[in-house]
This record gives C-alpha cells, sequence and structure tokens, in this order.
C-alpha cells in the first residue's frame, strides 16, 4: 500500500512555552561625566600651594589629572596624565582632598571616572 503523505496537515503537539526569567539589570558602578558637570558638583575645593623652587624657576603650567570621584564623592584612584614635574605633587595633595557632590544614577550613588586640569599661573 503506497504512502499518502497530505499537504497543509501538521500534527498537533503539546509543547510547554518557554519559561523566560526575568533578569534584573543592574546599573552601572562606575559612569564618566562631562569635567563640566563634574566640576559643578564640587563642593570642597583645597587649592594647591606654588612651590617655591616652581616659583624660583618661573614654572607654570596645567596639571592634567584623572581620578575616580568614588560613590561617596571623595577622590580615589588619582593618576598623572601630564603637567611640570615641579607642580604634580602639590597638585596631588591638594586635589586627593577634594570632595564632590555624590553622583546618582536612578537613585542609587556611582562612581564617576574624572578628569581633572589645576593651572598654575606666574604673575608679573
Amino acid at each position: 500500500m503506497p504512502l499518502i503523505l497530505q499537504t497543509g496537515f501538521l500534527p498537533h503537539i503539546d509543547v510547554a512555552p518557554p519559561v523566560v526569567q526575568p533578569v534584573a539589570i543592574e546599573p552601572p558602578k562606575r559612569i564618566v561625566l562631562p569635567a563640566s558637570v563634574q566640576e559643578a558638583k564640587l563642593i570642597h575645593k583645597i587649592l594647591p600651594a606654588y612651590p617655591p623652587l616652581a616659583k624660583l624657576t618661573r614654572v607654570s603650567g596645567t596639571v592634567h589629572l584623572t581620578g575616580i570621584v568614588a560613590a561617596d564623592g571623595t577622590i580615589r584612584d588619582l593618576h598623572v596624565e601630564s603637567g611640570p614635574p615641579l607642580l604634580i605633587q602639590t597638585t596631588l595633595e591638594a586635589v586627593r582632598q577634594w570632595v564632590y557632590q555624590p553622583t546618582l544614577l536612578s537613585g542609587n550613588p556611582v562612581e564617576v571616572i574624572n578628569s581633572i586640569n589645576v593651572t598654575f599661573t606666574l604673575t608679573q
């Protein structure tokens, strides 16, 4: 007896749909903001002292730093990107004391990667 196939006929198979588990999306723990935005959140700023040797040798310029503003607003993980060597130490000592208003994302405090520039200018 020949096998006859019917077209358009699909057998009924009971298959449960896949179970989709909700995934909790965590906000990032660290974000990057424009320097101008983060600068506006600065609530405690210590100005670095001009080192006497730098004054004597007429060294001026900008010290460029990158740091992380912790969730509580304090500075941590401060790194020097560039700047006159005579001005770096005093800049690091001052900036480590800076405090920012904490940055919130979805109501939760987050760390912010921050670029910091400190400029030293000699007066005549």
